[in-house]
């Protein structure tokens, strides 16, 4: 065994008790032996800690059971001592040396050692036959470099395969210059694997993290969610919370993880929302008083030297007593603070220095101010803050201060919702109250008491109240209608604890985007509470509601009041929040301890958990410059600052609370987390392979009949046998589980046929013949095969003598004498369903792009608008822009960085979540006896508050095996077949895939008229789809299809991921192998190892594996290829499989192909047709200027593109569009001169041998102008062009002027004027 295994990697399945869970948690298998024969297994285990023979023996008997084993016998070690090597030479000579920091190296250092990590690993054979190049990018995480080394021996490549991303090694080389000579490279002389031990959680408890941010939460955090999940386990921690900020798009892949981990660790699924607390986030009344509003309350306001309690002192305190709506006493006294005023304070309020020096001191009067309440209820505007200097004063000098007081900007803002603010001048101006001198304590004291007569009577009136404590009761109803403008949202942590509360909490993020987003996606209070049932609410970071209420020192009842809503209290290390040190919100790290500590005693006196968190942001220490990038893109201005929010052990998180002794530190750190994670069950997210799918009324009998009939119809009463078989197999499959998948994607392209538009079939769904006998498809996969359209006879040939029907000879019927029909394209089921149907079906269709829309509101008439919702896509940090991030953050810190570490940053940065966005032609249907958030929350695409769409939360691919997914793209080809039709009354459908002529142009243009022209080389592929760019017809001059069956293995060729180029070109190039020998469709695979002799099922697992990469990420899995190489499979076809990265299916390259012989007979046979057709529908680049100018002028602007290095993509796709109008007038037509009477607008016109273009051909005049121009023309002869340009008003002066110079005016006069002579 080369590598080592974690033991529950190895032991995928086996759950032992958690005790022994603990003690392998970081055991990993090291080597051993499986004798099949005799049913044992041996195991060599490396163990962190010691095994006793009690418990090898315990883990030995169960490892028999559960894997039915006759015995079982592990061998324990301990791991290599930190002196002992375990380190592997890959390359060159041993190394010595003292290891140097990587950021350091410049070419003047000569030979150098460094050690680091591999993120970027390449080898690949250069020009030169049998040299290679090796270079890989190596990091230390404070600089990078690229090695290179180019190796010139036929054994040296073996080094390449030893080389692979995320391992460590120690490099010895020489330092040099690149060849641009910009940056420095490393060139080895030796190589050597070394090992590098990831953190570990050596505590013995351990923890659980709470709070966890992945790369979803939107530009703000880089955890990638399946490696965080696996560290998380290595580590024994028993569970982990997902919670992004306002999303939950991680969950599918944290549940993949959950899925493979077989209950190893447990996910707590939850979201950091942004809370509005609508209901009570300040109530009016505060404390226990009561009486009736007539009775005697005293109401005060105070001046400060600023805004912070803790920092600024009380300047002024002014008082009034209202009573019975009279206000009968005044109270007022300076303050001495003991410092100057600044002069923004002496501006704001009036007061001076002078007026304070002989003032009382801050003991005096506030004595004097108790004295003046006595018992008294209090009453203040924004009353908190009053409140809050009042009590820290009386705190400072030792005064008792516990009063009952209310607060009339909390009135205000619930019995007057029509303001949009509530400054204490702006209710008096509103109320129309007295004039007065605002910032002065007296006035603004007894304004207070002017607003509340108002008040009082008012709530006397409106709502039947007229005591102090029956306030809030009242507010709270009208607290949730009041204005929302000056509420700003704060955090809150929200966990799933059952199912309904996974549900609950979609219809939260739901609402969040769809009623309630404003600039964030916003959770009401009022929401939360109605959907509570399920749900686990932590009072989340700083930017939390209780946190905030902590740091604004508010009265201990009113924090007792909101953290009694959560379910638990979090508190995070100091290091979290150093930025309220660094703006001047606390003085001390000290004050920030003394917050967490009043959270802790908040929980202990409400017997709430307390929970420490760490709101990690990304996974690793050295992951923050990755962070720091995403900041500095979005404009913080402390994006540099440290702030360490990586997932922290057990033992570091200990260490950061021990200031709260050693039994409250483990119980806010382990125990009370734990007890959380405990409360949650183990959801299953999304149940795997169950479709959920809608209902179609008589689906299933309606198919079942309909592929009978479709099948009896082609081949009679007493089809053969293997058609009977071959239907039988797949209906098995299908009715009862995905017919009614069948039955929409039918009546959707039935409805599509009725209209008079094909549909091409995209995907694998070609597979199925149940899917071509119900119509959903043209593809038949049968084998070649011929039938009679009279008699029904037919003749299979399975041979493997031809790959399809349309490649085999004309014959006609031996029992009726009518010329046989030829089909099949051999195509296996399994591709579609998988083996044994186990796969969910994909039906994924090609409308015309002109029919998409129609075809999308088909499906939503069909299953209902409430049903049916837009697959939705999630847009993630692409590596062009990350690198542009990179640059840019660079550049304005004045630092410098080579190739390696600027692609390192780029990688951190790329796949961060950015945006989202909806799928071109996706659907997906929800069953109408279910709630779309029994599966998935629903928002509108890129937070478009306005937009009418709704989309998936979830990226559409995550349930594709539970909802109907309709996949129905816009194409142009069903387009261009339609108005091909049209314009020559040519039944497409009839065309023969075998026309000599047709098939010819892939090889030689001459039956289009010129042979081997310099611009458009040897074949007539132009514009034709499928084989249109120059790579695919430098396809096509290599292997020289003479047949269809090739043209489909081009086609699987030119759409697979290292397929053609460095694969199957080499071995056609070289004779090594045919062309239909090759790999080009991931069904050639099965179909071939099959008829090698292979086992069904094991080709069809080799198939899938390599079609999705997997066999060149990983290999083959053991025994693949001996069993190949037994059955004579050659050695260049099992390389050949090992290379390929992704493989298209043989059915989408048949529909594809099919489309594009039947455009390419129309080039052929209906050339002007075909032209009018392709300029209307795909050149979309045409520009009359050029195109129109003649062949010389089109010759000059494709060697003008051609030889620009730096041409624009519209340059790109206007030199297409060229080469088409090149080989127009290579074949002898032409372009008649734009029509300001006869050229249509959008759509070219057939002429006598040529076309007239239309209107949009001019440069930058758009359709609505020219179908404007259209409608007004009509009827009428312009004896001028400034009559026409009058008319014709939408056109602009430029427009005109263009027309002018195309010569659309020939003849006509400029203006109307007659001159006289």
């Amino acid at each position: 065994m080369s590598e080592k295994i974690p033991f529950f990697d190895f032991f995928a399945s086996f759950l032992p008790p958690r005790e022994l869970r603990v003690l392998l948690h970081d055991a990993k298998v090291t080597g051993g032996s499986l004798n099949r024969e005799k049913r044992t297994l041996e195991a060599d285990v490396e163990a962190g800690g010691h095994v006793s023979d009690a418990a090898r023996a315990a883990l030995e008997h169960m490892l028999q059971q559960h894997y039915d084993i006759r015995q079982v016998k592990l061998r324990f070690s301990a791991p290599a001592a930190p002196g002992e090597s375990s380190e592997q030479l890959l390359f060159g000579k041993e190394i010595k040396g003292r290891v140097a920091p990587i950021e350091n190296l410049n070419p003047k250092m000569g030979g150098i050692v460094v050690e680091g990590k591999i993120f970027y690993a390449e080898c690949y054979e250069t020009r030169r036959p049998g040299v290679w190049c090796m270079t890989f990018d190596m990091t230390d995480y404070h600089g990078s470099v690229t090695v290179r080394k180019y190796l010139q021996s036929k054994g040296e490549p073996s080094v390449c395969a030893a080389i692979a991303v995320g391992m460590w090694v120690r490099v010895q080389g020489f330092v040099e210059l690149t060849r641009d000579g910009k940056d420095v490279q490393l060139n080895p002389a030796g190589i050597v694997r070394i090992t590098h031990a990831p953190r570990q959680d050596t505590a013995p408890e351990k923890r659980v993290e709470l709070h966890l941010h992945t790369r979803m939460s939107n530009m703000d955090a880089l955890t990638d969610t399946t490696s965080v999940i696996k560290q998380a386990m290595s580590w024994g921690h028993p569970a982990i919370a997902i919670t992004d900020h306002g999303v939950v798009q991680a969950f599918p892949d944290a549940w993949h993880v959950v899925q493979k981990a077989k209950g190893k660790i447990k996910v707590l699924y939850g979201v950091e929302g942004y809370y509005i607390n609508n209901l009570d986030d300040r109530i009016a009344v505060h404390g226990p008083a009561d009486q009736p509003f007539s009775d005697e309350i005293v109401c005060f306001d105070i001046e400060t030297t600023g805004l912070q309690v803790t920092r600024e002192a009380i300047t002024e305190i002014g008082a009034v007593i209202l009573k019975d709506g009279q206000i009968t006493d005044r109270f007022q006294t300076f303050v001495n603070p003991n410092r100057r005023l600044t002069p923004e304070i002496i501006g704001l309020t009036g007061i001076t220095d002078a007026m304070l020096a002989d003032a009382p001191s801050l003991k005096e009067a506030l004595t004097a101010f108790l004295a003046f309440v006595g018992d008294r209820p209090l009453a203040a505007h924004n009353a908190e803050f009053d409140i809050g200097f009042i009590r820290a004063g009386c705190k400072k000098v030792g005064l008792p201060f516990d009063p009952t007081y209310v607060d009339s900007l909390i009135l205000a803002q619930n019995l007057l919702p029509e303001l949009n603010k509530f400054k204490l001048d702006v209710v008096a101006e509103h109320l129309d109250l007295p004039a007065f001198n605002h910032h002065r304590a007296s006035d603004d004291a007894a304004m207070v008491a002017y607003m509340l007569i108002p008040f009082f009577r008012r709530m006397e009136e409106e709502l039947g109240i007229s005591r102090l404590q029956q306030i809030n009761g009242e507010m709270l109803k009208l607290r949730p209608k009041g204005n929302k403008n000056h509420r700003r949202p704060k955090h809150i942590i929200i966990l799933a604890k059952n199912k309904l509360g996974l549900k609950h909490l979609y219809q939260l993020v739901s609402a969040s985007n769809l009623k309630y987003f404003k600039r964030f996606p916003i959770i009401p209070k009022t929401e939360l509470v109605a959907h509570r049932e399920g749900l686990i609410i932590g009072s989340a970071c700083e930017a939390g509601e209780l946190f905030q209420a902590v740091a604004d020192h508010k009265d201990w009842a009113e924090l007792k009041r909101i953290a009694s809503f959560y379910d638990y209290l979090e508190i995070q290390p100091i290091c979290n929040n150093m930025f309220m040190l660094r703006n001047g919100s606390v003085q001390s790290e000290e004050d920030l301890r003394d917050l967490n500590r009043t959270i802790v005693r908040l929980g202990e006196e409400l017997h709430k958990p307390v929970c420490a968190t760490g709101d990690v942001h990304f996974q690793e220490p050295e992951d923050e410059v990755y962070r720091r990038v995403l900041l500095a893109s979005k404009k913080f201005p402390d994006a540099d600052k440290p702030l360490p929010i990586y997932f922290k052990t057990t033992d570091e998180m200990l260490q950061e609370f021990s200031y709260l002794g050693e039994e409250k530190c483990h119980q806010v750190v382990i125990d009370d987390p734990r007890h959380i994670a405990d409360l949650v069950e183990d959801i299953e997210l999304l149940p795997p392979g169950q479709l959920f799918p809608p209902r179609l009324e008589n689906s299933e009998q309606e198919l079942h009949d309909m592929v009978w009939d479709k099948c009896h119809a082609l081949y009679g009463e007493n089809p053969p046998q293997l058609i009977v078989d071959r239907l039988n197999v797949e209906l098995g499959s299908i009715l009862g589980k995905y017919d009614v998948v069948y039955m929409s994607a039918q009546k959707l392209v039935q409805r599509s046929l009725e209209n008079g538009y094909l549909v091409g079939s995209r995907g694998s769904v070609g597979s199925s013949l149940v899917a071509y006998m119900s119509g959903i498809t043209e593809v038949n996969s049968l084998p070649p095969h011929y039938r009679c359209p009279k008699c029904k006879h037919s003749e299979f040939v399975t041979d493997g003598s031809y790959g399809c029907g349309a490649d085999m000879p004309d014959k006609v019927c031996p029992v009726c004498g009518e010329k046989y029909v030829k089909d099949g394209f051999d195509i296996p089921f399994e591709t579609f369903l998988g083996y044994g149907g186990g796969k969910v079906p994909d039906i994924d269709l090609n409308f015309s792009g002109e029919y998409q829309a129609r075809a999308h509101r088909h499906a939503i008439e069909m299953f209902g608008e409430t049903q049916v919702f837009r697959a939705g896509t999630i847009g993630t940090l692409a590596e062009k822009t990350a690198f542009g991030f990179v640059r840019k953050y660079l550049d304005e810190r004045g630092l410098t960085a080579g190739n390696a570490e600027m692609n390192r940053l780029t990688q951190g940065c790329v796949g961060v979540r950015r945006t989202t966005g909806q799928h071109p032609g996706g659907l997906v249907v929800v069953p109408d006896d279910m709630d779309v958030e029994d599966f998935t929350a629903v928002q509108h695409p890129a937070d478009a508050e306005d937009a009418d769409t709704i989309t998936t939360h979830f990226e559409y691919h995550c349930m594709e095996d539970n909802l109907l997914k309709l996949d129905m793209l816009g194409h142009d080809d069903p387009t261009m077949i339609r108005m091909l039709e049209d314009l020559t009354g040519v039944n497409a459908r009839q065309i023969p895939l075998d026309d000599p002529d047709t098939m010819s142009i892939f090889t030689s243009s001459r039956v289009l008229g010129f042979e081997n022209d310099e611009l458009l080389g040897p074949t007539g592929a132009v514009a034709i789809p499928e084989f249109n760019t120059r790579f695919t017809r430098g396809m096509l001059v290599d292997t020289q299809p003479k047949d269809f069956n090739t043209l489909v293995r081009l086609s699987g060729f030119s759409h697979g991921t290292d397929v053609w180029l460095g694969n199957a070109r080499e071995l056609i190039v070289s004779g090594t192998a045919s062309v239909l020998e090759t790999v080009g469709c991931r069904d050639d695979i099965m179909l071939y190892l099959i008829s090698m002799g292979l086992d069904p099922k094991m080709s069809f697992k080799i198939m899938e594996a390599v079609r999705k990469g997997k066999v060149k990420k990983g290999g083959f899995q053991d025994g693949w290829e001996d069993a190949m190489r037994q059955h004579n499979v050659p050695d260049w076809y099992i390389e050949s499989l090992a290379k390929i990265g992704y493989l298209f299916p043989k059915a989408h390259a048949v529909a594809y192909v099919m489309m594009a012989f039947r455009i390419a007979w129309f080039k052929v046979h209906r050339p002007l047709a075909f032209y009018a057709t392709f300029f209307t529908v795909r050149a979309k680049a045409f520009d009359a200027e050029y195109c129109c100018a003649g062949i010389d002028a089109v010759k000059r602007k494709i060697h003008e593109i051609e030889n620009n290095k730096d041409a624009t993509a519209v340059e790109q796709n206007l030199m297409v569009t060229l080469e088409v109008c090149y080989e127009f007038y290579l074949r002898g037509f032409h372009f008649d001169t734009i029509s300001i009477y006869e050229s249509q607008a959008s759509d070219f016109k057939i002429t006598e041998n040529g076309l007239l273009p239309p209107l949009i051909s001019v440069h930058g005049l758009g359709e609505a102008a020219a179908l404007d121009t259209v409608e007004k023309r009509k009827g009428k002869t312009f004896i001028s062009i400034e009559e026409f340009a009058t008319c014709c008003n939408k056109l602009s002066k430029t427009h005109i002027e263009q027309l002018k110079a195309l010569g659309a005016f020939a003849g006509m006069a400029d203006t109307s004027q007659i001159t006289l002579f």
